[in-house]
């Protein structure tokens, strides 16, 4: 290995996954407020 390839692998951005930590309250709130938002819509266009 190179050390210009050594250097770019050191400084490459992360670009999320699962060791990423972050504020998962945060998700938590995104995620139950995309389920409310779909079930109004479903309720609104009659489609159960």
């Amino acid at each position: 290995m190179t050390s210009t390839s050594a250097t770019a692998a050191r400084v490459r951005a992360r670009t999320g996954g699962p060791k990423d930590d972050g504020p998962k309250i945060v998700e938590h709130v995104a995620g139950w407020t995309l389920v409310v938002v779909l079930a109004m819509l479903v309720t609104q266009l009659g489609l159960l």
